[in-house]
C-alpha cells in the first residue's frame, strides 16, 4: 500500500505544477503597451529613474512590459510622462 500513496502524492505534485505553469503563461500573455510621450527635462530624478526602468530611452518608444501591478504602479506615477496604450 505505500507505494500507492506515493503515486497519489506525485500525481498531486504533478497536478499542482501544471497550475503554476499555466498562471505563468497566463501572466506572459497579459502584456501592456506603455508610451513614453513627453520629456523628464525637468523632472526630478526619481521620475528619470522610473522612465528608465521601465526601458524607456526615447520620446514616443512603445515598449511592451507585463501586465502586473507593479508595472501599472509605476505607470500610474508619470502620467504626465507616459501612458499605457490599448
Amino acid at each position: 500500500m505505500p507505494i500507492k500513496k506515493k503515486n497519489v502524492e506525485a500525481k498531486a505534485a504533478a497536478k499542482s505544477k501544471k497550475s503554476e505553469l499555466t498562471k505563468r503563461e497566463k501572466s506572459e500573455l497579459a502584456k501592456i503597451r506603455i508610451q513614453y510621450y513627453r520629456s523628464t527635462i525637468a523632472c526630478p530624478e526619481k521620475h528619470k529613474e522610473i522612465v528608465r526602468a521601465l526601458g524607456l530611452r526615447k520620446l514616443n518608444q512603445i515598449v511592451e512590459r507585463p501586465d502586473t501591478p507593479s508595472m501599472r504602479g509605476a505607470v500610474l506615477k508619470l502620467p504626465h510622462l507616459i501612458k499605457i496604450i490599448e
